[in-house]
């Protein structure tokens, strides 16, 4: 496990970190990194900064760590650190087909429910295969209706503080039952009702006569298991969630969190579940705020200090720490990050952030330091504040000398 970390991360043992006591050397770059953040356009009363040395957890570097500002996507990563700690790497979306009634001979008497729990990677091939499943079964009738179920998660398709335009903009609508990201969804087309009718159509032409038409409705509790679809595991849904900054998939890994209080999975018993585990693990949680998955909420707040926190416990975790490091993008390669740093071309794995308001990029550098800096703004001016980013983690790149070895076990 510890080489798994030191692999995945890809960064060779390059970098320890200037010395804990002070010495010009030390206060020139504290200096420098405070000018990298300087632009005509940004506020430094509204930046929140910090480095840390990843080994110790000595805080290399500070600028209003414990400020409270909007995050952007970089929510995603306290979200997709709890979902790994709590939930597991290999967990697995699953997608039901329940029957309601009885089966004689091949006839079902009664209805099918396709019944969701969250997977936001669900496709039209997963349904064709649930509707062969059900076909080689033995079932060529269904005397019913086929229902589209999405009673785990609560009913909202949005979130607190989100704008009307982000639901179809920036992700699709929000649902226990989602099959292909929601495409041809509409007001009277919710994304349950797409997947029942989809279901419906699969099962038809696979040669399972549906006497009745596709609807909604929660399966009861006497019912029958037919078949099941499981998603990949949650480590590589992760690692594509933060990769590429995906809201959809992040805001169903928060309602997924919510369910392990017993309740119907929301975005509010999600947030709880983060700001528990943040609490659990001793990271300072005064005036951070997780109001969202995705980072899109304006009510979403963040310290750089707990963000930076959150990046050192995860990569430390020997259980989660492989898919956690390998959720970041890599600087000059992959992600968001592809086109960004390219000085830098696979010495920095980060997490981006864009908003209106807000721009936020953190991260490591060569497994030895943990970086956070949180940019906020009415509204933000996001090009210049990306490269400030990239100033400030150049500069603390070269800011460090070479020595031994501090990356992850």
């Amino acid at each position: 496990m510890r080489r798994g970390i030191l692999a995945i991360a890809g960064l060779a043992c390059a970098l320890t970190l200037v010395p804990a006591t002070t010495s010009a050397a030390d206060t020139d770059l504290r200096t420098r990194l405070t000018g990298s953040l300087r632009s005509p356009a940004l506020s430094l009363g509204r930046t929140g900064a910090i480095a840390l040395d990843a080994r110790t957890g000595a805080v290399l570097y500070a600028h209003n760590a414990s400020l409270p500002v909007a995050p952007a996507s970089n929510e995603k990563v306290p979200v997709s650190w709890a979902a790994l700690q709590r939930l597991g790497p290999g967990f697995r979306f699953r997608t039901e087909v329940l029957g309601a009634g009885a089966r004689v001979a091949a006839t079902w008497k009664g209805d099918l429910f396709l019944k969701g729990y969250g997977d936001p990677t669900l496709h039209a091939q997963d349904v064709a295969r649930l509707a062969a499943a059900v076909r080689r079964a033995g079932i060529t009738r269904v005397t019913g209706w086929i229902r589209g179920d999405e009673s785990v998660y609560d009913g909202r398709r949005d979130a607190p503080g989100w704008k009307p335009s982000f639901v179809g903009i920036e992700t699709p609508p929000l649902s226990a039952l989602v099959v292909e990201r929601a495409r041809g969804w509409g007001r009277e087309k919710t994304p349950p009702l797409v997947a029942a009718r989809l279901f419906r159509q699969a099962l038809v032409a696979r040669g399972v006569q549906v006497a009745g038409p596709a609807g909604l409705g929660a399966a009861p509790e006497s019912v029958e298991l037919l078949a099941v679809d499981h998603s990949a595991a949650l480590r590589s849904i992760v690692r594509a969630m933060n990769t590429d900054s995906d809201n959809f998939t992040a805001e169903m890994v928060l309602k997924q969190l919510g369910t392990l209080d017993g309740g119907n999975g929301s975005t509010a018993a999600g947030a709880r579940a983060v700001m528990t585990a943040l609490t659990a693990a001793g990271i300072p949680t005064a005036g951070v705020r997780i109001v969202d998955g995705s980072g899109l909420s304006s009510l979403d707040r963040l310290t750089a200090r707990a963000l930076a926190d959150v990046i050192r416990a995860g990569i430390w975790d020997e259980r989660i720490g492989p898919a956690f490091l390998a959720s970041f993008a890599v600087a000059g390669r992959t992600g968001t990050l592809e086109t960004r740093m390219p000085n830098l071309t696979g010495v920095v794995r980060g997490k981006t952030g864009t908003t209106n308001i807000a721009c936020s990029l953190a991260g490591l550098i060569r497994g030895d330091i943990v970086f956070a800096v949180l940019q906020n703004g009415s509204p933000v001016a996001f090009w210049p504040a990306r490269v400030a980013q990239d100033r400030f983690v150049t500069t603390l790149a070269k800011g460090a000398r070479t020595g031994a070895a501090s990356t992850p076990p």
